[in-house]
């Protein structure tokens, strides 16, 4: 008889976080802070796309999404991925495979052209889809993907983001709405632990990172950004 063996959560963390420290995928500065697209400053950003080129660390936090699915959702609980344009195609091709499971993706719009599909491969009318992100933020990216499969008759429960913001109530109110449970592997909180750690940054640094992980739109707004989410 075999038996499973999961790691635990938290060592899945630390160590996703130290393999994102390693291939640079992530960014601390405080004096020059990012502008994302919502128009927060922010002193952190991340590309978790990176992880696509990096094909040891990559198929590593591809073990763990597998066992963070199996450990917290089940181990028969989907009939299949689906990855949202367009960065989290590969990971659901990868997740996918790792399940053993059909694979489909959902476009950010109908194509507008041919049979005008929003979903692209075959999903059986009922079937319990997975749905992967690279990363969530506060979530409004992958409810476009779930509400396209939900009104192409598709049933979403779970999602999966590989890497997870975690500092926005708002994400967390709007999966609780959606009824969906959002698994992850790790947050920023992870990130800053292993920056502290390794001593990758002066204290000011980290303090200031840290000060937005607990505040993010008052320390944007301090920076010059927006104060609230739209």
């Amino acid at each position: 008889m075999t038996t499973t063996t999961f790691p635990e959560p938290a060592v899945m963390a630390e160590l996703m976080a130290k393999m994102l420290w390693e291939i640079k995928a992530v960014h601390f500065s405080a004096d020059k802070p990012y502008k994302l697209s919502s128009g927060m400053m922010s002193p952190v950003y991340i590309d978790c796309r990176k992880l696509i080129s990096y094909p040891r660390i990559r198929s590593a936090i591809m073990d763990f999404a597998a066992a963070t699915v199996m450990r917290n959702a089940g181990f028969e609980q989907f009939d299949v991925v689906a990855g949202g344009e367009t960065a989290g195609i590969p990971f659901a091709a990868f997740l996918a495979e790792r399940l053993g499971l059909p694979m489909i993706y959902v476009r950010k719009a109908p194509k507008g052209h041919g049979r005008n599909a929003q979903i692209e491969g075959y999903m059986p009318e009922g079937a319990r889809v997975l749905v992967i992100e690279d990363l969530t933020t506060a979530g409004g990216s992958m409810f476009k993907f779930i509400d396209a499969i939900r009104a192409a008759g598709g049933t979403v429960d779970h999602g999966i983001a590989l890497f997870y913001y975690g500092i926005f109530p708002e994400a967390e109110q709007r999966f609780a709405d959606g009824k969906v449970t959002l698994h992850h592997i790790a947050t920023w909180r992870n990130v800053l632990a292993v920056a502290r750690e390794q001593k990758l940054f002066d204290e000011k640094t980290l303090s200031e990172v840290e000060a937005f992980l607990d505040a993010p739109l008052a320390w944007s707004g301090r920076n010059g950004g927006v104060s609230s989410l739209a």
